[in-house]
């Protein structure tokens, strides 16, 4: 990527301080996601900061599952992480689990207990929320704050052995319950939760908060420079509480960035789960989604998002990029890796009469006429072609440049054809032209008699491989009535299902093959919905867009 495409990063810059001034002596980071989804392309951003930047210091990354919540999280959901991970580009240092740690997190509260700096609350979760007060009114102590140390240590066990229900006990920290900052007006550590954990099974009956969880995590594993998002900006303070109450030898400090915000593009997970939950989709991984691995079943590549994620930069406040910058990059990186044939998506018959017929001819092309790497191929032609219904028009509108009666085009590597005759059935449509060709026309041939505007792709009848094309529009409509459901955004177009041909070179093609399909776009071979009859091919992104870094 140029320079220029290349935008600043000022956790680079806090970093370098670090080691300059002996606060670090290596730099260690994490990739903490929850395992309660799929990866989407906001996540890329995290995963590309914190293995990037570590590398360019010499240093590691963990990948981590905060895994506190048993209720939402999947073994499924772990593994999928893990596959886009490696996806990308990138190799963690170690593998590691909050339920790892679960053992000491307890000791950890039961420390903070001792230190009369936890205690037991039976109040209700919106009993908590009402006394946490507001940003101008200070909390009220809950009536449970002062039990003895004694009783808190006592309950605390009983919460452990699952002698309470869920939702009739917490544990919380003991603070200040009239601080400015409310995250840490008494915040809860512990809540009871009677579920099996992808991970301990039923071993655990009390789970630890994310705000408790975190910085205990990120200490135990000697993590330098923990990168969060906004968001977390406000639980800093308890995250330094924490770490600092928790008596931890390591204390890492946290940092914030913005967030991945795309236009027209779902970047919540919650919401796409929503949205395979009640069949809009077909999967996680559904080319429409925005999810890493809908991603790349679509055709985007790891090295676009990597570069992607780099343009975009890392900064201090919230922006929204434009959604084409997604697609000017993967764009960018197929157009010398992709190679350019012919496919037709909507058939139109044409039968060229002059034609002698059974003869075919096998035309010379280039596979990528910017990348001499990729080689030439051999195209057949013959008496019955396809072209696309869109290439013919009776009564075009004026500068139209494409076939019509009496008008000629050039046929790509291949003549010009002139359109004598159309064909139709009984309801008026067009289903076939009878053309004739020019022998002195021949591509390549130097012949400069006359001059046609328009070039016409096109494939061998005789030689068509059969082939479906998913074509995709966003997910969500561009204009939302205000207030309206998600599934009221969604785009009832979002795919639409063709059925075509492709050349005889790609009978065979392999799933997440890329080509550049004339006039149409990129195209990615899907490989789920292919079969060994018929390749289905993904729309990756239009061959032009107006789009400019």
């Amino acid at each position: 990527m140029d320079e220029q495409h290349v935008s600043s990063n000022f956790i680079r810059t806090i970093i370098q301080d670090d080691l300059a001034n002996g606060r670090v002596q290596d730099v260690y980071t994490r990739f903490p996601p929850e395992p309660n989804g799929y990866l989407h392309i906001g996540h890329a951003k995290a995963v590309c900061l914190n293995f990037e930047i570590a590398d360019e210091f010499g240093g590691k990354t963990n990948l981590r599952f905060d895994d506190t919540n048993p209720t939402k999280e999947e073994d499924e959901y772990v593994n999928a992480i893990q596959e886009d991970v490696r996806w990308l580009g990138f190799s963690w240092d170690k593998l590691c689990f909050a339920s790892d740690y679960f053992a000491t997190m307890y000791d950890k509260a039961v420390l903070l207990i001792q230190k009369g700096l936890a205690y037991v609350c039976d109040l209700t979760a919106e009993q908590i929320r009402q006394g946490r007060g507001s940003l101008t009114t200070p909390g009220v102590d809950s009536p449970y704050r002062n039990r003895t140390v004694e009783e808190n240590l006592d309950l605390f066990a009983r919460m452990k052995n699952g002698e309470f229900a869920d939702g009739s006990k917490v544990l919380r920290a003991k603070i200040d319950m009239a601080s400015p900052n409310i995250n840490l007006r008494d915040p809860v550590l512990y809540r009871i939760a009677h579920a099996a954990h992808h991970r301990t099974g039923t071993t655990w009956s009390i789970y630890p908060m994310y705000d408790y969880a975190h910085p205990l995590e990120d200490a135990l594993e000697g993590i330098s420079h923990s990168l969060c998002t906004l968001e977390f900006e406000d639980h800093r303070p308890l995250y330094d509480w924490v770490i600092e109450a928790c008596e931890m030898v390591s204390r890492p400090r946290q940092y914030e960035f913005a967030r991945l915000n795309i236009t027209h593009t779902i970047m919540s997970k919650r919401n796409l789960k929503q949205l395979v939950d009640e069949g809009v989709v077909e999967s996680w991984d559904d080319p429409r989604m925005p999810t890493l691995s809908g991603l790349r079943r679509r055709g985007y590549t790891p090295e676009s998002i990597r570069q992607f994620a780099k343009a975009i930069g890392i900064a201090k406040s919230n922006s929204t990029v434009d959604h084409q910058m997604l697609e000017y990059f993967v764009r960018e990186d197929l157009k010398l890796k992709a190679l350019r044939t012919m496919a037709i998506v909507r058939p139109l018959k044409v039968v060229i009469t002059n034609w002698e017929e059974g003869s075919i001819e096998w035309l010379d092309a280039e596979n990528n006429a910017e990348n001499e790497a990729l080689g030439m191929r051999k195209i057949p032609f013959g008496r019955e072609i396809y072209i696309e219904q869109d290439d013919f028009m009776e009564n075009p509108p004026p500068k139209y440049f494409r076939l019509t009666k009496g008008a000629e085009v050039r046929l790509k590597h291949a003549y010009f054809i002139r359109c004598e005759d159309v064909i139709k059935n009984e309801a008026g449509e067009v289903v076939e032209l009878h053309c004739t060709y020019d022998p002195l026309t021949k591509s390549g041939s130097g012949f400069s008699a006359r001059k046609v505007k328009g070039t016409l792709h096109f494939v061998s009848c005789e030689y068509a491989v059969p082939a479906e094309f998913r074509m995709f529009e966003s997910l969500l409509l561009e204009e939302s009535p205000a207030g309206s459901t998600l599934l009221e955004q969604v785009n009832p177009h979002s795919m639409e299902v063709l059925s075509g041909y492709v050349e005889p070179g790609l009978q065979h093609v392999q799933p997440y093959d890329k080509f550049q399909f004339f006039r149409h776009g990129y195209f990615s071979v899907d490989p789920k919905w292919s079969t060994n009859d018929r390749a289905v091919f993904n729309l990756v992104v239009s061959l032009k867009s107006s789009f400019q870094l």
